[in-house]
């Protein structure tokens, strides 16, 4: 099964290679920019955003502000940002042929490289995959002298050969960039391949939801360890808390304690993160009405006193769950016009349940 996963996955990128992209308006959030580049692994295939879902919601509860760049769009309403440059199909030569414009149109601060894995599934002249590769760092870095680089070890891949041949590969990358810093260059190593195993894989090329999640940890990771790759945390942190199924976004009706919080149409943002608690109007919070921790709870804004009722998780599948209930922030019935409540519920995976903490657009 393992070998038929890798005929398949090796025939669907080829194809997909032939295909053009869908581009579409690009969103800016005002942050820095980053550009999530590569193949179908950061496109998403299977499970569209993939790592940049977790990776959006861990900078955005970190404080750090950072709008995503590239040609392509894809990913749930969830994600704060849908734009990338990862490119189903393509190999190392492919998106070198392409690299000078995408970097004059978008001009990223950060660029987050994982590529590879095509030439290893096409069996595109393997020996010649790292001198590729070490090219195309060159001229990311020649266009883009400033930006930060993070170049990744490629993901495991079931298929033993091509697992093989993909080590091979990978054991090429921590010297070239080495020899990259060693000129001066902003090249850092990140490696992608040690978080995950052929059990994170759906069809033994492509991640599961889970290992998407691992990814982004990786990725989230090497970006706080180089001070400025994602900006300083609490600069620009207010947010629009935004319905992945209203196009709805939560506020209050006013700033007095006990105001419940409801949809409404999406203006300035308004909450803010600090730690777990999301703050609004400058000392209020998001609380779980009267330490409720019941189906029904209403939802209402209280003066923060950093109580359990008022600390939620911001998790990576969209959903935020209250630290001390353990239920989800839920719009009331499925409702998704104005004035419609927010309340506690047991967490079903349904769309009223899924929120994105994004910039205004």
């Amino acid at each position: 099964m393992r070998t038929r996963f890798g005929w398949l996955a090796a025939a669907a990128a080829v194809l997909a290679a032939l295909l053009p992209g869908t581009p579409a308006a690009a969103e800016s959030n005002g942050g820095v920019r980053v550009m999530p580049l590569g193949d179908s692994i950061t496109e998403g295939t299977q499970v569209p955003g993939g790592c940049r879902i977790g990776l959006w919601q861990r900078v955005t509860t970190g404080g750090y502000q950072v709008d995503f760049v590239g040609s392509q769009f894809n990913g749930p309403a969830t994600l704060g940002d849908h734009d990338h440059e990862g490119h189903p199909g393509w190999r190392i030569d492919q998106i070198d042929a392409n690299i000078a414009g995408w970097l004059r149109t978008s001009t990223p601060h950060t660029v987050l490289l994982h590529i590879g894995t095509n030439d290893i599934l096409q069996n595109y002249d393997v020996s010649g995959a790292p001198g590729r590769l070490s090219a195309l760092v060159d001229h990311i870095t020649g266009a883009v002298p400033d930006a930060e680089v993070f170049v990744a070890t490629i993901i495991p891949i079931a298929n033993s050969g091509q697992e093989a041949a993909g080590r091979t590969f990978n054991a090429t990358i921590p010297g070239m960039v080495q020899s990259k810093q060693n000129a001066g260059k902003h090249v850092h190593l990140v490696d992608m391949h040690a978080a995950l195993t052929t059990a994170d894989l759906v069809d033994g090329v492509h991640p599961t939801t889970a290992g998407y999640d691992k990814m982004a940890a990786v990725w989230y990771a090497a970006l706080q360890s180089v001070p400025g790759s994602i900006g300083t945390p609490g600069q620009s942190t207010a947010r629009q808390l935004f319905g992945a199924q209203s196009g709805r976004c939560a506020g209050v009706a006013a700033a007095t304690d006990g105001t419940a919080v409801q949809l409404q149409d999406c203006g300035a943002p308004a909450w803010t993160p600090s730690g777990k608690q999301l703050t609004t109007a400058g000392s209020k919070c998001l609380d779980a009405s009267g330490q409720g921790t019941a189906d029904g709870t209403p939802v209402i804004i209280w003066t923060c006193s950093g109580q359990a009722n008022q600390q939620w998780n911001v998790n990576a599948d969209g959903t935020i769950t209250g630290v001390q209930s353990g239920r989800c922030l839920d719009a009331t019935g499925q409702g998704t016009a104005v004035g419609t409540k927010l309340i506690l519920w047991t967490c079903n995976g349904q769309a009223n349940q899924k929120w994105a903490l994004r910039a205004a657009s």
